[in-house]
């Protein structure tokens, strides 16, 4: 189902490294910078994606899952360049708060950055795409992408949508902008279809979309949205399609079922989006009209539903191609039987009495 050359590492041989093994020494030094992170900077690991570093902890699952299951048998100089690497990396975030962090913000106006805050967290994961793609490129060569590419391509990810975030922000960006309206036109058709037919969501009508305004009127009071991309869950869907490309690519299927898959999991990312919405909604109708609690729940609402979907999704594709197979190994088998039990007949036929 996957393409062999995530079987093996490299020539060379190399059962262990310092007692580890390779598995698990590759995983703790491609992990290490988002590790020190996490205990030298603990209040930076925020989910919600343009205010901290809690992507990092999606991209350390995605470099797991992926090279846990690898056999791994690579030459230990490889593995100290990546130790001087990871060194180099850490060395970036220790210099952020000794006056690298002030040297990027004092930069931004040079750049005409309009957010200054993605601004900074974009560097950060610019910094940590670099250091795997550079790490995975040492241990993997050529064909790191066919082997453990989904962290990469992740922190890579995240980092151009904070850049865009950063240079257009809010509807700047038309083309981004464009799918925001239709997603509030669902929202308000379900909001008005749970008043009328399941439960009373407040006084006149709950919910009107105009354009990427959302005017909402529930049991507290009024609350009105100005819904621009970013919220609309488009980086989701940058996200979805830069890690399902990488995970596609690495299994050795049909082209027609790779597209196949790939469709579904846009219209299933698009549906999570519009969930999203709809319980953001759901949120200033029934529970609270307060502006802090709303956006407590608005940083983490995305994360929360698009991660754990993306998840099951890869998993889901797995299992079905992994039956898939299985399936046509066995079917390949008994064919083979077959034969050779239909050959083995003729051949005594041929040599029988008359």
């Amino acid at each position: 189902m996957f393409d062999k050359s995530k079987r093996a590492l490299c020539g060379g041989k190399s059962n262990q490294i310092f007692g580890l093994s390779p598995n698990l020494a590759v995983i703790l030094v491609l992990v290490a910078p988002i590790l020190f992170s996490m205990i030298a900077y603990p209040s930076t690991f925020n989910l919600s994606w343009n205010e901290g570093r809690g992507g990092f902890l999606f991209a350390l699952a995605f470099i797991s899952a992926e090279i846990w299951g690898l056999q791994l048998n690579f030459y230990r100089k490889k593995y100290y360049v990546v130790i001087c690497l990871t060194a180099l990396t850490i060395g970036y975030f220790i210099a952020l708060p000794l006056g690298l962090r002030d040297s990027i913000i004092s930069a931004a106006p040079f750049y005409k950055v309009q957010l200054v805050d993605s601004w900074t967290w974009m560097w950060d994961f610019l910094v940590m795409a670099i250091y795997v793609l550079s790490s995975q490129m040492v241990l993997f060569g050529k064909k790191w992408h066919k082997i453990a590419s989904a962290g990469a391509i992740y922190l890579a990810g995240s980092a151009l949508i904070l850049s865009l975030d950063a240079f257009f922000p809010y509807d700047s960006l038309g083309p981004l902008q464009i799918i925001v309206p239709s997603y509030l036109q669902i929202d308000q058709w379900v909001i008005r279809l749970i008043d009328s037919h399941l439960m009373s969501l407040g006084p006149g009508v709950p919910a009107t979309a105009q354009g990427n305004l959302l005017m909402l009127n529930g049991l507290h009071g009024h609350f009105a949205l100005k819904v621009f991309w970013p919220s609309a869950g488009v980086h989701s869907m940058i996200i979805y399609s830069l890690v399902m490309l990488a995970f596609l690519l690495k299994m050795d299927i049909p082209i027609g079922r790779k597209l196949v898959y790939f469709g579904l999991g846009v219209i299933g990312t698009a549906s999570v989006n519009v969930i999203r919405i709809i319980s953001l909604s759901l949120f200033a109708l029934i529970i609270t009209t307060n502006v802090a609690e709303w956006e407590t729940f608005h940083s983490l609402a995305g994360e929360i539903m698009f991660l754990p979907w993306l998840g099951i999704y890869l998993a889901s594709v797995v299992s079905l191609e992994s039956k898939r197979a299985r399936n046509e190994a066995q079917l390949c088998n008994t064919s083979s039987i077959s034969a050779a039990s239909d050959a083995v007949d003729a051949s005594s036929e041929s040599t029988g009495s008359p």
